[in-house]
């Protein structure tokens, strides 16, 4: 039987759960896909898989203390002073087995203490809302405990989305939040966000409270709180909202999107009330510009402007700021060159 406790990354890439996770119990072990490397603010979702692979790439090994089976759940031990007790409960969901990876802190904090309301939106219609789902959202939510109906289709922006007229209003991009730190660091999320922002109501969700930043071990967690700072400082319209769990999340998509449709159905109205009111007729003609500044009139006494000699005593080889006023050294050199021509010019004259 193995004795030490292994986390490795997952060689598909095509998995969304990044971590492959061997349990010292039985003749070959248990291998896992897990959805993090430690159940730290809240359980890790698990699935069985097929075997640990020959070439994995080992991120973390650890001796074991305990590791025995009770029941449903499996209770280890590791040999570190940190991180060191935790549970795997092999459950169901959905007709499918599952496997949860807790411990006593995050078993106490798994279900947020709220009971999701099921009252409509006050600003919401009374028919139930359309909500347009991307064809290629995996796990898609389904709005069980809300008056909504969920239409299939190929979004070019956004998971979840709703239209007003034929025309997508309002979107929201769902993110588990390694799928947040993936596309944050890899740049993949900044044009997401340039998309989102074309739309007139448009948000990110993730499935994560904020605070499960500062804890990542794949990561530098300054570096995805930086990252997240600057795409809400790049696109102020597009927030990043972080609702803890699941079935938050989902709560507040559903009744974002009812106020966003809400809100572009009534801004549509106003404008068509506004165009009713306006009367009909030729369109009166723009008001003349203001007469620009013109410049100031030329010194009576002949002497030219700053500018004028300023270009002068550059062309003469002056060393002369850009602006401010000119030394009188400089003006005086213009003065003795202008003497000079006018003397020039006279004597020219006599010779004709």
């Amino acid at each position: 039987m193995p004795d030490d406790f292994l986390i490795a990354r997952n060689p598909d890439e095509e998995s969304t759960l990044p971590f492959l996770v061997r349990i010292p119990l039985g003749p070959n072990g248990i291998v896992i896909k897990a959805k993090d490397t430690w159940p730290r603010t809240s359980k890790v979702y698990c699935h069985r898989a097929e075997a640990w692979p020959a070439d994995a790439e080992v991120i973390e090994r650890v001796p074991t203390r305990v590791c025995t089976s009770r029941g449903a759940s499996i209770e280890l031990v590791l040999d570190r002073g940190k991180e060191n007790r935790s549970q795997f409960v092999l459950t169901r969901a959905k007709g499918r087995p599952v496997i949860f990876w807790q411990t006593a802190r995050t078993a106490k904090q798994a279900r947020p203490n709220v009971r999701l309301p099921t009252a409509r939106p006050a600003m919401s219609e009374a028919a139930d809302l359309e909500v347009l789902v991307d064809s290629r959202e995996r796990y898609a939510w389904r709005f069980s405990h809300q008056q909504v109906v969920t239409i299939p289709r190929h979004l070019a922006v956004g998971d979840y989305a709703v239209e007003v007229d034929g025309a997508v209003v309002a979107a929201v991009e769902r993110k588990s939040l390694e799928d947040l730190v993936s596309s944050l660091l890899g740049g993949k999320l900044r044009y997401a966000l340039a998309e989102l922002s074309g739309i007139p109501r448009a948000a990110v969700v993730v499935e994560e409270r904020y605070s499960r930043i500062f804890s990542l071990t794949y990561a530098r967690p300054v570096v995805v709180a930086d990252a997240i700072a600057e795409c809400h400082a790049r696109h102020p319209s597009v927030p990043i909202i972080f609702a803890e769990t699941r079935a938050l999340a989902q709560e507040w998509t559903f009744r974002f999107l009812a106020a966003a449709r809400h809100e572009v159905t009534l801004e549509g109205a106003a404008a068509g009330e506004f165009d009713a009111m306006t009367p009909a007729g030729p369109v009166p003609p723009a008001p003349e510009p203001a007469p620009r500044r013109t410049k100031r009139p030329a010194d009576p006494t002949g002497r030219p402007d700053t500018a004028t000699v300023r270009a002068w005593a550059v062309g003469q080889g002056f060393d002369v700021a850009d602006r401010g006023r000119l030394r009188p050294e400089v003006w005086a050199a213009w003065e003795a060159a202008r003497h000079e021509a006018a003397h020039h010019d006279l004597l020219s004259a006599g010779r004709d």
